[in-house]
């Protein structure tokens, strides 16, 4: 028997190393996902190979009942089981069932309305990282009992310590076990729990099924891109009307002809290493479906909780379900097959028919038990599910992964449409496969051509669905009964008052997609915020408000405004997208680890966007990426930090914004973090697209031109307004607001100044590869020349406040659209940089200056002293004093 590591150990040169169980456990395959290159494939987990289901759910029983012992009868009966999604939500709730009498819930990636989050983290490594968790009952976190962390591996230990540290703040207890399939981590992980558990007080125990190393050369990340690179198959362009993402393939290859230029291993006993859907038109009419009867009130899974009573009532259900899905399979079987995948497969007719049940993403438990079922009533019987996670397939009898179906999400996602997979289901061997999903996936794309059910259909003679209703958490009822005549709420979990939200994400709040930027926000586009900017700029200047406690009625541009917006774009992308790929690479080099980028709003989004773009473009890493709300005077949001530090590590947080003018924010951030212990961890560097002021070490450029995204307003940063912080509407405990101008998408280009930059990034990577190696090696301390010319400026004219002086391209456009302009003073001789600026200032009656030896291209002068009488005749044109 050939170990399923030996393809990918012999070419990467990596090591498995530890209890000799550890072969028959794991195998290797390649991720198409470089912030790994190996994927450790469990042979025992039901997820990328079709497994026995008692073997699948003895391994998960067995650890629960090794849980059992450890805890004794009388902490097992206080404990609380918490598995992961997706990958071993049907491990823990197994774990659970060990236990016997322990509730289970388990992480989550798909948000549902209406209830209450109780926490969240992230797992770095993962290809979707953000976990949700979502208990029907808010008390099931809450007690004092141990809880039972269940995963199907541990590499580095780095979830379960985000995990732990999330909780234990909002629900402290003594003791923790934590349970794996394998546990692979290094010594200094290991030693980095144990400091862990020191530090919060708690005992933390690890139990699992067998234990090592894996051994990585220096090089394995690069090696496994090439590795990748060179045996992924040609991808071909969508069929029109594909219901997937633009540009993604029904299938890979299309063609098994393919294989044949050489990109993928010979085909081999199980088929070609991604597999071809043939002819979607030449598959039967459908899958037979199943009526289950699924029992009213339990849940599908554990995604909501799942306590012993629903434990008892699915276990009385099941016998009906078995015969219920023996009697389809039955009927599936006896028909001629048809279409593509009709040929059945080369076994004996004695050995029976082989049924394949594949459980759908997170929802696993339902499925096994069911496969399960099957299996105990005689049928040759494998189980596996669909999953998220892009893995290289490989016709080699040494590759975990052997064969690949591709096909498009169907439960619409709260991420966005985009591929899903299904292992080792194509050249199994089987005569028929029962699809399980739950009645949230059963959509028109889990139907389509191009769906899940035709892809099987392409390859396994009969397809049986069956559909487990998704549970809903029912409303809890009010403890007040002169309240129950009140709309009802979402229930609000048992957590301190200053337990914050997930961030907001397109499209609901902004228009950029979901995965491209979380918003640390709340959302306050039904309050009315905006007043005249003549009102603002006295009220601001007279002291009687702050610039922040409201905001500035949005410019809407002109024609001829929005042409020169289009040209500066056309003229400025390849000079973007270099200075953009500049920083960029710069906080690669410069931050070990995965950066986490948290954008300055809302200037500093576009950029953050960008930057996520060019990492993920140049070097497949998908970086974390929020927006948070910083306010000079006021300092960054304290509660948006928090979150942060509940999520990621602080240390990996880079902060982003479009530009310096004077070095007011960077000052504003470095003396909000150093205010604080709190955020001690936090660095308070910036950085930005361009630095014409000299203020900060990572930059994409310090000259100073014009980045179109500062030419508008809301308009080109995702309909979202500038942030707002102001006393009735910003508690304590929440984080500062912002309006999202749905109501302006007909003139949104936000995404199109995205696509535009993206566009020339191939075109400036080697240049800018030469341009970082000579930055890095260069002095780039800051020499705040930007701030000595502002203080000069404001003597020279008059004004006698710094902050009335903004400086650089951008803060001057800014100056001519959101406050009282006195007048621009513009480098002699500047350019096309300066067309947009010179037409606002035309256009509001601004004069502009031209003048000798600027350190930006222009700048900004906000009219000192404003009073409404210091406004001309028409209204609009500012008098100089």
């Amino acid at each position: 028997m050939v170990w399923t590591g030996t393809w990918v150990a012999e070419r990467l040169g990596v090591e498995l190393i530890g209890d000799e169980e550890l072969p028959a456990l794991l195998g290797l395959a390649l991720r198409r996902n470089p912030k790994r290159a190996h994927l450790l494939v469990s042979s025992v987990l039901g997820k990328h190979v079709p497994q026995h289901p008692s073997v699948v759910y003895g391994s998960g029983l067995g650890l629960g009942l090794r849980v059992r012992e450890l805890l004794g009868a009388e902490e097992a009966g206080r404990a609380v089981v918490l598995g992961y999604a997706e990958t071993a939500t049907a491990l823990g709730h197994a774990v659970a069932d060990g236990l016997g009498t322990a509730p289970y819930l388990h992480s989550t990636r798909r948000p549902v309305p209406g209830v209450a989050t109780a926490g969240g983290f992230e797992e770095s490594h993962s290809h979707a990282t953000s976990h949700l968790l979502l208990p029907e009952d808010p008390e099931l976190l809450a007690g004092k009992g141990p809880l039972v962390l269940v995963d199907d591996e541990f590499s580095t230990g780095n979830t379960v310590l985000n995990t732990i540290r999330g909780l234990h703040e909002r629900y402290p207890r003594d003791r923790y076990v934590v349970v794996a399939l394998v546990d692979m981590r290094g010594p200094a992980d290991r030693d980095r729990l144990t400091a862990f558990a020191a530090e919060i007080g708690a005992r933390v125990d690890l139990l699992s099924l067998a234990a090592g190393t894996v051994g990585l050369p220096d090089d394995v990340l690069e090696k496994g891109q090439e590795l990748v690179a060179r045996h992924e198959p040609p991808r071909p362009p969508a069929p029109a009307g594909a219901s997937g993402p633009a540009g993604a393939p029904s299938a890979d290859p299309a063609d098994p002809a393919a294989l044949a230029t050489g990109s993928a291993a010979p085909s081999g006993p199980v088929g070609a290493p991604s597999t071809d859907p043939a002819d979607p038109a030449a598959a039967p009419s459908g899958p037979v479906r199943v009526a289950l009867g699924w029992p009213d009130g339990v849940p599908d899974g554990g995604r909501h909780g799942f306590t012993p009573a629903h434990r008892a009532r699915l276990e009385e259900a099941l016998p009906a379900m078995t015969e219920a899905l023996r009697g389809a399979l039955a009927s599936a079987l006896a028909e001629a097959p048809t279409g593509p995948g009709a040929q059945a497969p080369d076994r004996s007719p004695a050995d029976g028919p082989r049924v394949l049940v594949l459980g759908f993403e997170e929802l696993m438990y339902a499925p096994l038990r069911l496969a399960g079922a099957l299996e105990d009533a005689g049928l040759d019987v494998r189980y596996s599910t669909t999953t998220r996670s892009p893995v290289l397939a490989v016709d080699d009898p040494g590759y975990a992964i052997r064969t690949r179906l591709v096909f498009p999400a169907h439960d619409d996602p709260a991420d966005g449409p985009g591929e899903r997979y299904a292992y080792n289901v194509a050249g199994g061997g089987f005569d028929a496969v029962v699809a399980v999903v739950d009645s949230a996936a059963d959509t028109p794309e889990l139907h389509a051509p191009d769906g899940l059910l035709a892809r099987l259909a392409a390859h396994v003679p009969r397809v049986v669905l069956a559909v487990v209703p998704s549970y809903t958490p029912r409303p809890r009822p009010r403890p007040h009964p002169q309240a129950a005549t009140e709309p009802m709420a979402a229930p609000e979990a048992p957590e301190r008052s200053s337990m914050l939200p997930e961030p907001l994400r397109g499209p609901a709040f902004s228009s950029y997609a979901p995965e491209e930027v979380g918003w640390l926000l709340q959302d306050l586009s039904d309050v009315e915020l905006e007043a005249p900017t003549e009102e603002r700029e006295e009220a601001i200047q007279s002291g009687g408000a702050h610039y922040a406690e409201s905001l500035p009625v949005e410019y809407q541009p002109s024609a001829r405004y929005q042409e020169l917006f289009h040209s500066a774009l056309d003229a400025s992308a390849a000079r973007i997208a270099h200075a953009v790929g500049t920083v960029t690479e710069t906080v690669l080099t410069e931050r070990s680890g995965r950066p986490v980028l948290v954008s300055l709003a809302r200037a500093g989004t576009p950029v953050g966007v960008l930057m996520r773009r060019w990492a993920r473009h140049r070097h497949g890493l998908d970086l974390p990426h929020y927006a948070v709300s910083i306010v000079r005077g006021r300092g960054i949001d304290a509660n948006a930090l928090r979150w942060l530090a509940a999520h990621h590590d602080p240390a990996d947080v880079v902060f982003v914004d479009g530009w310096t003018g004077k070095g007011a924010i960077t000052r504003e951030l470095a003396a909000a973090l150093g205010e604080s212990e709190e955020f001690a961890g936090f660095d308070p560097e910036i950085a930005v697209l361009a630095d014409p002021g000299s203020c900060v070490r990572t930059y994409g450029t310090r000259e100073d031109f014009l980045i179109p995204s500062a030419c508008l307003n809301s308009t080109v940063s995702g309909l979202i307004s500038r942030t707002v912080l102001r006393s009735d509407l910003v508690g304590p405990d929440d984080f500062h607001g912002a309006k999202f101008y749905r109501e302006l998408a007909g003139s949104d280009v936000s995404v199109a100044f995205l696509d535009a930059v993206e566009a020339r990034f191939d075109e400036v990577a080697d240049t800018v590869d030469t341009d970082v190696k000579d930055l890095l090696a260069g002095d780039r301390t800051p020499t705040w020349e930007g701030w000595a010319a502002v203080e000069r400026i404001s003597e020279e004219y008059g004004i006698h406040d710094v902050n009335l002086v903004k400086p650089g391209v951008g803060e001057t456009t800014r100056v001519l659209l959101r406050r009282v302009p006195w007048k621009v003073l513009a480098k002699r001789g500047a350019g096309a940089d300066l067309a947009h600026v010179r037409l606002l200032a035309e256009q509001r009656g601004v004069p502009v200056e031209e003048v000798d030896d600027l350190p930006y291209t222009c700048v900004g002068l906000i009219h000192p002293q404003y009073t409404r009488g210091a406004t001309g005749a028409d209204g609009k044109a500012v008098v100089s004093r």
